[in-house]
């Protein structure tokens, strides 16, 4: 492996690591690609053989249990709470990451005055500190420009790797000042190398769910996720006149029974089923949910492609809505009634 346990994007990895052989490192290096390719996972491989001391950097992994409870319950704090204690991790000295804090889940403006503040300090050991902006796209347009005034100028000893799926989502300064590498979605026999590394149970369909995304195959929660997956589908073959509205009413009441279920959680699986039954009316398979073919033929033969757009209008305005304070259950009710409108059913 070019880098330790780092599986898939070969030629981004071999570029990095010959980048530290030669001693010629951007201060600005983006990497994009989708959620869970291993952008971040990356970076830390990065910071480990320039900075040494690997285990510490590897504590500051966002999918470590302890550290996604601390991102959690900072949720509950006031926002005044948060801006006095802007949220990083360093548990090496001269490496240091920046995630998405709060209920929205942004990089803040406190999170970079912070890390133009830390800028300046020297590295501890070596010639180098190593940051990392996990999903610099979450940035608000204020936290972006102060970034710039780092970017342009930065420190000699600094090096900063941000993170971000969709390189379109950030100002073009910043991505003209920063060297780009383009991540790409692993191949299934490099799944299944990463699943048996990491002695993965159920690794055939943890694969097929991942997408080629190794990060998700690993934090997957596999009963969880059929269970959610199970109510959507169940909601979008009533949708469809596949089923009666009261099969939907049936599944939907564990959901709104539970106090925990967040709304927010069904959002992926449901652009996920979309995105397959999409396919599936031009003749593809399923990329996410190949165990559940046939449920996702059957709505692509009864459904239309304006009640696919319809559906996923829907479910963007439903993402905009779901920080705020409305009822869960309403409002996929409104949806699933909405779509169920025979006027936009594909003609038979």
């Amino acid at each position: 492996m070019i880098f330790p346990r780092f599986f898939g994007n070969d030629s981004v990895a071999r570029t990095l690591r010959q980048m530290i052989e030669v001693r010629r490192i951007p201060q600005t290096i983006l990497l994009s690609g989708p959620e869970g390719i291993g952008k971040a996972t990356l970076a830390r491989r990065f910071g480990a053989l320039l900075l040494g001391d690997t285990a510490k950097i590897e504590r500051d992994d966002l999918s470590l249990a302890e550290n996604r409870d601390n991102v959690e319950a900072r949720e509950k704090w006031t926002s005044d709470k948060r801006s006095d204690d802007p949220l990083f991790f360093s548990s090496h000295a001269d490496f240091v990451t920046f995630a998405p804090d709060g209920p929205l889940r942004q990089i803040t403006i406190q999170q970079i005055r912070l890390l133009r503040e830390r800028a300046q300090l020297k590295p501890l050991r070596g010639s180098h500190r190593v940051f990392l902006i996990d999903h610099l796209d979450r940035a608000n347009e204020q936290s972006a420009n102060s970034l710039l005034k780092v970017l342009e100028e930065p420190p000699e000893h600094l090096i900063i790797f941000a993170t971000a799926e969709n390189l379109y989502d950030l100002l073009p300064t910043i991505r003209s000042r920063s060297i780009v590498f383009p991540m790409t979605r692993l191949s299934d026999p490099e799944m299944l190398a990463f699943a048996e590394s990491r002695e993965l149970s159920d690794a055939p369909e943890r694969i097929g769910l991942a997408e080629g995304c190794p990060g998700i195959a690993l934090s997957l929660d596999l009963e969880q996720f059929k269970e959610q997956r199970g109510m959507l589908l169940a909601g979008l073959e009533c949708a469809a006149g596949l089923a009666p509205f009261a099969n939907w009413v049936e599944s939907s009441e564990a959901f709104s029974n539970s106090k925990s279920e967040k709304l927010d959680v069904y959002l992926k699986p449901a652009y996920g089923l979309l995105e397959d039954i999409l396919a599936a009316r031009h003749g593809r398979p399923a990329l996410k949910n190949r165990d559940v073919q046939a449920r996702i033929n059957a709505i692509a033969r009864a459904v239309s492609m304006e009640w696919i757009e319809s559906a996923v209008l829907a479910f963007d305005e439903l993402v905009i809505m779901v920080r705020r304070n409305i009822q869960k259950v309403s409002a996929l009710d409104a949806i699933i009634i909405n779509l169920r409108n025979p006027a936009i059913f594909a003609s038979t």
